[in-house]
């Protein structure tokens, strides 16, 4: 078969839409399958190549919105030349990240015409923030009719939690499935990198750690996280915060004793940073579909303390598996974080518990036979949930 993958960003841009999009493509060319990802140009990269995974891209020309984070299709000459080459490998089944992108709207209207079938997986659990409420209203409004145009055009709906099959029904969308976000433990176990963290920042051998890895940005909770550790007072713990963003000035021209601002990380030294961490603090509010993260933490054998942001409850189902939370108060976290610090037969069941549910569920593996799944139902004519296991 031809999987036609429909990703409004894409590899060298880095971030969980483009991962897993790398991921599946990668796999279906791994069981014998041809991968066709359609994206974005970025400058300087060629409007066609094939990848070291045997994946074959193709870029659009497209007016780089918001900063390139919001990429709106350029019709142009280079526009309709490259839409030709891609039509001309004939997909079996089109498949569109997100529901939101200019380029998600032509590959669903695309596709119909062209009677391919195409399924949508959404990852978010929210609308686009525009930190003004005249935008946030134009861009919910943006939102809901290009969602309400994809779903008349016949595609079918997956999340890549329950949470985002959820947020669907705000669009009027019955999503027809999961198709998990998901991690390669062994992948991960080979990038990373051999650095001590605990060497590197002279601490003792024996020193308890909880890390926060991700953007420095108010809906991550880092400010409560730092706020509630340094109310702890207990000695032997260190608090290590690994990533950049706006917030990040800030919370260094106050530091807190055993608090660490590593920055950004380079991807292996940040996988190194999870497997030698004691707790995986994600105290978050933010939309979004499954933090990979939570799964690199389970992966890695790194016990879990976090919000009840999407995917959480499906990985961590009680408190055998991880701790939840109802949000980032401190009043909180507090209590959490002393359970997790000194509760150290809790940590480990807690780990093994969320390693053996990733592992079972979770994994690039299970996700992409079931994408092969729905692929058979949808190109065999099976629109019918009895006629498949997936």
């Amino acid at each position: 078969m031809v999987f036609c993958f429909f990703s409004a960003q894409y590899l060298p841009t880095v971030g969980g839409v483009e991962r897993y999009t790398l991921n599946l493509a990668k796999r279906m060319v791994q069981a014998g399958h041809k991968a066709i990802v359609v994206t974005s140009a970025l400058h300087g990269l060629p409007a066609h190549e094939q990848d070291a995974n045997g994946i074959e891209i193709y870029r659009l020309p497209v007016f780089p919105l918001m900063n390139g984070r919001f990429p709106f299709l350029k019709p142009c000459p280079a526009f309709f030349h490259t839409v030709k080459e891609v039509w001309a490998q004939k997909p079996d089944l089109c498949v569109v990240q997100t529901r939101m992108y200019s380029l998600s709207l032509y590959a669903a209207l695309s596709a119909r015409r062209r009677q391919i079938p195409a399924i949508v997986i959404e990852h978010s659990t929210g609308h686009m923030p525009m930190n003004q409420p005249i935008l946030n209203a134009i861009g919910q409004l943006y939102e809901h009719l290009v969602c309400g145009t994809i779903r008349r055009s016949g595609a079918h709906f997956y999340g890549v939690s329950q949470a985002v099959c959820e947020w669907l029904r705000h669009f009027g969308v019955q999503a027809e499935g999961t198709l998990y976000n998901s991690v390669d433990p062994e992948d991960l176990q080979a990038v990373a990198s051999a650095k001590n963290w605990r060497e590197a920042l002279q601490l003792s051998p024996e020193t308890k750690l909880a890390v926060f890895v991700g953007r420095i940005i108010p809906e991550k909770g880092v400010k409560p996280l730092v706020s509630a550790f340094a109310r702890l007072h207990l000695p032997g713990t260190a608090l290590l915060v690994a990533g950049d963003g706006p917030q990040l000035p800030e919370l260094r021209r106050s530091p807190e004793p055993g608090v660490y601002y590593l920055g950004s990380q380079p991807y292996p030294d940040t996988l190194a940073l999870l497997q030698q961490a004691d707790v995986y603090c994600l105290p978050t509010t933010y939309a979004e579909g499954f933090p990979t993260t939570l799964l690199e933490a389970a992966a890695c054998g790194c016990a879990i303390l976090c919000t009840n942001t999407a995917g959480s409850a499906e990985l961590l189902p009680d408190e055998s598996y991880g701790l939840r939370i109802a949000s980032p108060d401190e009043s909180l976290l507090l209590p959490a974080l002393q359970k997790a610090f000194t509760d150290a037969e809790w940590r480990a069941e807690a780990a093994k518990n969320a390693r053996q549910n990733l592992l079972q569920h979770f994994t690039w593996q299970a996700t992409a036979e079931k994408l092969l799944c729905v692929a058979a139902r949808y190109t065999l004519g099976k629109q019918n949930e009895g006629d498949s296991p997936c």
